[in-house]
């Protein structure tokens, strides 16, 4: 069943509303913006790792207000507990039962701020959130609100202090994303922009959650043609038969870009799936859920060069027409 063409024209002009209104925050920063959004779009969770001070919280902070979201952010600290992230049940003596206290994971956006800097116990108490959109805290499960979208922030493993995320936790995340530094004009634009206010602080929503909830649905319904999943497959299978790989994506990351496949192209205002948004998304999508071998990583290859080579050698499928619908 095709999208309604009237939903989807007037979402395209909300999703480009949305995107400009966090660069009045971030500069520079529009395929960040946008690769961030397609991962919210299709209910997936973003990573985002540099160096610090380059606006990885901003940039959360930004997409939040844009969107009129709940946006609790979390600390993530070597002394930090599982129970300070998804709460506790404190026994109230006047009704003589227990009442469940909701952590910061209660909200819509969550920014899971320096997630390598806390001992793996606490890491892994994201996991059922991200996965299951749900916490569980002495046997009762509690659901999160809808949307929930998790951004977590990391820096270099090889900085003091960080406890490099497991495979397992990696998986879960949609997409991995770095800022990167701005050029000096960019950076010239920043110090123009915080003279006096920061522009977060008048910061206006452009899109409503319910608008947000249509859109993730719409998604959904993105025609994906069967060339397009044998050249998922294709791609992520040969990560697993790869001379420098180690460990090669599993079957959840062929979903994960698929998923992100139709986001992107509900973002191109198109409901069909070209090759050419799978040939986008792979670096993003990939590079976190392969392990290099020790050799490889010795020579100087690295993730992204590995899946970009990748895309160089997989023949991209020709699609000669997109099927109605």
């Amino acid at each position: 069943m095709s999208i309604n063409k009237v939903k989807f024209d007037s979402y395209r002009s909300e999703l480009e509303a949305v995107i400009k209104n966090i660069e009045h925050v971030m500069v520079g920063k529009k395929q960040v913006s946008e690769l961030s959004i397609v991962a919210l779009l299709a209910g997936g969770h973003v990573l985002l790792e540099d160096v610090p001070g380059v606006g990885k919280t901003m940039m959360v902070r930004a997409i939040a207000k844009s969107l009129g979201l709940q946006f609790n952010r979390i600390q993530f600290t070597p002394d930090l507990l599982p129970s300070d992230i998804t709460g506790v049940s404190i026994f109230n003596q006047k009704e003589m039962n227990f009442e469940f206290r909701a952590g910061p994971l209660m909200g819509n956006v969550i920014l899971a701020d320096e997630i390598n800097r806390t001992s793996p116990k606490t890491q892994s108490a994201l996991l059922e959130s991200m996965e299951e959109k749900s916490i569980t805290v002495d046997g009762h499960t509690h659901i999160l609100p809808n949307p929930f979208f998790v951004m977590a922030t990391q820096n270099p493993i090889e900085y003091e202090g960080t406890y490099p995320l497991p495979e397992a936790q990696l998986d879960r995340f949609l997409l991995k994303l770095n800022m990167g530094y701005p050029t000096p004009d960019e950076e010239l634009s920043i110090l123009s922009l915080i003279v006096q206010d920061h522009p977060i602080d008048n910061l206006k929503p452009v899109v409503t959650a319910e608008e947000l909830n249509g859109m993730k649905e719409q998604v959904k319904a993105v025609y994906v043609d069967e060339t397009v999943k044998k050249y998922i497959i294709d791609l992520v299978n040969r990560t697993r038969n790869h001379r420098s790989i180690y460990l090669g994506a599993s079957p959840r990351g062929s979903l994960a870009l698929m998923k992100a496949a139709q986001a992107h192209a509900f973002m191109m205002d198109r409901d069909f799936v070209v090759p050419d948004d799978v040939k986008y998304l792979a670096p993003y999508v990939l590079t976190h859920r392969i392990l290099l071998k020790p050799e490889a990583r010795f020579e100087g290859e690295t993730p992204d060069t590995v899946i970009r080579d990748l895309l160089n050698r997989v023949p991209v499928p020709i699609q000669k027409g997109q099927h109605a619908r």
